[in-house]
């Protein structure tokens, strides 16, 4: 099946074919470190993540590009309050941005930039477009005149002469119409600041990204993803800055956009207020259940947060993990055996995860697909499969759920926890035969807590580990 995504730009499905055969450039939108991340920013960067490990797996050679705000008008807010340094403010929060990125598993990212190492190319951009003459310097303020560039309006598919001053358009009588946007800010007292032709000042939100992307990807690239929150004005403005910088169109051929996050219906966000950190809610439930909580929904649908979604997608795993724990123990015993049907049982359930992936990274009907091999997988466990069978089965777990970073935590497993394990189950062994029937309980529940559960089975014990 050809791999088809859905473009923003054309609302349509069409499929994927790169600028430049197998490379795919691909930029997300990423965080403005002023604060830790919420679960909003979660569903954009693991939805990403996912695209990008699947592009991959289809044999693209992917460089994936993200950017972090680290200067604007919330960081300098922020930096007041707590008395920090912006640079201070910017460093401790892009480090635990990076923290929480790699405890959800995304680590699919090939270079994070920052717009603060970027100035240079920001600069030399907004010259160009006063050049062109697509902006204007205003004592010190560089504004983009949006109504010379005809196009404004074609991500959103918003008519120009409909916008209005309150919908996320700064009101700044600098301007010469309400619509224009900053590209340079001119400095303010106490404010961070770098020279320029206009003077001392600094960057505006959405040329950031435009000088980053054209640094690393030229005048066009393939693939621009972000929360469906940043369609406009963001994004809709960075097309306008591109496009008319350097006077190539498209500036972006595929635009993919996730869906909300909403809490109680309404979109969660640090500006309303309603929002959970990825660290409140980790430390609550594991980081794979948040992923699966995430994926088991399509990437362009809404998805409302509760504990009750996330205590559903808590019990699914469950039953896919215990049906993968159960196989490796099965795998440890098993002799010749028989293949039976497995091959293909797992030929189907492949087919059927590749095709959701295909079809607009539906990763709903992806993990659908492994609750059918899972289902088909219980059933035929007790017909004496051979060791290479449930290898095969295996196998297939690790390959489909590396795609999109689930079920591949061999947690404690292995090594010295592994060993100490191992004792303390032979110890507990030992009790039983002795009929201690009271140390053998306390050491089986001991373990239960601790996320061990010991099953007690006529070829001996199965260790689980949750």
């Amino acid at each position: 099946m050809t791999l088809k995504l859905y473009n923003t730009l054309t609302k349509q499905k069409e499929e994927f074919v790169p600028i430049h055969g197998n490379r795919v450039n691909m930029f997300v939108c990423g965080p403005t470190v002023y604060d830790y991340s919420h679960l909003g920013h979660a569903r954009t960067y693991i939805v990403f993540d996912v695209i990008a490990r699947y592009l991959r797996y289809r044999g693209y050679s992917v460089f994936y590009l993200m950017n972090i705000t680290d200067v604007d008008d919330k960081m300098i807010k922020r930096a007041n309050e707590t008395g920090l340094s912006v640079k201070g403010l910017a460093d401790r929060f892009t480090d635990a941005f990076h923290e929480d990125m790699k405890r959800l598993n995304v680590m699919s990212v090939n270079l994070y930039a920052k717009a603060t190492e970027h100035v240079d190319e920001i600069i030399s951009q907004i010259k160009t477009l006063i050049e062109k003459g697509f902006a204007y310097d205003v004592d010190g303020d560089v504004y983009f005149e949006v109504r010379k560039f005809k196009d404004f309006g074609k991500l959103s598919k918003q008519a120009l002469d409909e916008l209005k001053a309150g919908a996320r358009i700064e009101v700044d009588e600098k301007k010469r119409r309400p619509e224009d946007f900053a590209l340079w800010k001119k400095q303010k007292p106490d404010e961070p600041f770098w020279a320029s032709p206009w003077g001392n000042g600094r960057p505006g939100w959405h040329v950031e990204d435009t000088a980053i992307t054209t640094t690393y990807f030229g005048n066009k690239y393939d693939l621009h993803g972000g929360g469906i929150d940043l369609l406009f004005p963001h994004h809709e403005s960075e097309i306008a800055i591109a496009e008319s910088a350097t006077g190539e169109k498209p500036f972006v051929k595929y635009w993919v956009h996730s869906g909300f996050l909403t809490l109680n219906k309404e979109k969660m966000s640090k500006s309303l207020g309603n929002f959970f950190t990825i660290r409140e809610v980790l430390e609550k439930y594991e980081s794979e259940v948040i992923r699966f909580f995430m994926l088991n929904a399509h990437y362009r649908s809404p998805i409302d947060f509760s504990d009750k979604g996330l205590d559903e997608a808590k019990q699914g795993l469950e039953r896919i993990k215990n049906t993968v724990d159960n196989i490796k123990a099965a795998a440890k015993n098993a002799g010749e055996g028989s293949e039976g049907n497995i091959p293909d049982i797992i030929a189907e359930a492949r087919q059927k995860f590749l095709d959701a992936m295909d079809d607009d990274f539906n990763t709903r009907e992806a993990i659908s697909a492994v609750f059918e091999l899972t289902k088909s997988v219980n059933q035929a466990i007790p017909d004496g499969l051979s060791s290479s069978a449930l290898n095969m089965i295996i196998s297939t777990y690790k390959e489909l759920g590396g795609i999109i970073g689930l079920f591949q935590d061999e947690k404690k497993e292995g090594g010295i926890t592994g060993d100490l394990i191992s004792l303390i189950v032979e110890i507990r062994e030992n009790a039983r035969k002795n009929k201690d029937w009271e140390t053998s309980d306390k050491i089986r529940n001991k373990l239960k807590v601790l996320g061990i559960v010991v099953e007690d089975a006529e070829d001996g014990p199965q260790v689980k580990i949750r």
